[in-house]
């Protein structure tokens, strides 16, 4: 092939190239979904009294899904959890399982505003919710600034 047909050809691959890592650039966060994700610290107070807990949220608006891991800092017991996520306006609930590996190990309902976690968190026990708590969480930062 003669080198000017493909001179074109070669100048066009950095270019293309070039795209792809722009393109990998963008975040396709919406502003709800930097308003939401964040990580949260705060208390559960129950029967066993007042534990310490840590939860790394991340909401997707798309599917109105929220996933994260809800850390206890007293035991360093991790749960991930996921669950559904519906926005009111000002605030919106929560509805989310916990697992601990495969196994259900707790529940969480309650609201979310831009600052603050509130409800009841269940502990599982042989599928079944037993071991209310209230849990209070509050904002230390966001997902989009964490380090």
């Amino acid at each position: 092939m003669p080198a000017r047909r493909l001179f074109p050809l070669l100048a066009l691959t950095p270019l293309l190239s070039g795209c792809a890592l722009l393109g990998a650039e963008l975040t396709p966060v919406t502003a709800l979904e930097r308003q939401l994700n964040g990580t949260f610290e705060g208390y559960a107070t129950g029967v066993t009294g007042r534990v310490p807990y840590r939860l790394t949220l991340v909401y997707t608006q798309r599917s109105a899904q929220a996933t994260g891991v809800l850390l206890n800092l007293q035991s360093r017991k991790a749960y991930s959890v996921t669950g559904r996520f519906t926005w009111g306006g000002q605030s919106g609930s929560l509805d989310l399982n916990g697992y601990e590996g495969s196994a259900w190990r707790a529940t969480f309902r309650g609201e979310m505003t831009a600052g603050q976690v509130t409800g009841r968190l269940n502990s599982v026990v042989l599928g079944r919710e037993v071991l209310p708590f209230n849990l209070t969480l509050n904002r230390v930062t966001d997902l989009e600034r964490a380090p």
